[in-house]
């Protein structure tokens, strides 16, 4: 397409900046898309863990969604956390009231602290009115064993096999993560109903700095998917990405926990750490 591609995050938010809608609509502005959103839930969270959270009413999420689409192109959209049955719903209606294409739906379920973020009809309503909804579903081990009702896929081999039953949820795709797999490579699954499965593999970043990796990642494949000729080509630049931010998340300084990977790491210039030779010097007062 040659105009900048109109993307939606319908998500939770993160005073931090590090994960949800925050997080959101910095990956996809730093991958060439106009960045709109539609918000599901307050979330007081930050780098060291969730708070607590307040979920939007699942009408006035509806009222968001019907203004928007009713005057704006929607040219892809990434869903992120849905913190009910009824807000479930309502996000899945509107995707099929207003037909919006290139729909990534990153199910988040567990915050990287280890907080679980949804209940059980929560996620059966992802399961039977979400998921079929989904052109790409992005869940890592320990959500698709959520999903599936099982147990988080310990090998490669393991990741298949659950990347196939997701597939036979509804989803039309699977991208499935194994970035909590041991091993130097991260290695994920990108399933499609009758073709073969794909693994995409990147290098592992030693870094603590991962806070709102899944959201980020999600966010890039749906600002991408608009101009790329396939969702295999999406995914491997939105790999490429957050690999490149993961890397650079050092130059940030963010929180006490697990701290937010460097959206912009690509368009700001690299800052060297304070007290450098080539740190800047602060001015002193009076010039």
């Amino acid at each position: 397409m040659s105009a900048v591609p109109n993307v939606l995050s319908i998500a939770g938010t993160d005073p931090s900046g590090g994960a949800g809608i925050q997080a959101d609509l910095k990956a996809m502005s730093a991958n060439g898309a106009y960045a709109m959103a539609a918000v599901t839930c307050l979330v007081a969270q930050t780098t060291t863990g969730v708070r607590s959270a307040v979920a939007v009413d699942a009408s006035f999420v509806t009222a968001q969604l019907d203004v928007l689409c009713a005057d704006v192109r929607v040219d892809a959209v990434k869903v992120g956390l849905l913190p009910n049955a009824e807000v479930a719903v309502a996000v899945a209606e509107a995707i099929a009231r207003w037909r919006l294409p290139f729909v990534v739906v990153d199910p988040v379920l567990v915050a990287k602290s280890g907080d679980r973020l949804a209940d059980v009809d929560t996620v059966e309503a992802l399961r039977s009115v979400v998921l079929p909804r989904a052109d790409l579903v992005t869940p890592n081990l320990d959500e698709a064993a959520a999903l599936l009702g099982g147990e988080p896929a310990a090998d490669l081999a393991a990741m298949h096999r659950q990347a196939a039953a997701l597939l036979a949820l509804g989803a039309r795709r699977v991208l499935l993560k194994g970035g909590h797999l041991a091993g130097g490579q991260c290695i994920d699954v990108l399933a499609e109903a009758g073709a073969a499965p794909v693994e995409l593999a990147a290098g592992r970043i030693a870094t603590t700095n991962d806070h709102g990796t899944g959201c980020t990642l999600s966010s890039a494949i749906a600002a991408l998917r608009p101009r790329r000729p396939s969702w295999h080509a999406a995914v491997a630049d939105a790999k490429t990405y957050l690999t490149g931010a993961l890397a650079a998340a050092s130059q940030l300084d963010v929180g006490h926990g697990h701290g937010p990977v460097h959206h912009f790491h690509a368009l700001w210039p690299a800052i060297a750490p304070a007290g450098s030779p080539t740190a800047p010097r602060p001015e002193r007062a009076g010039g």
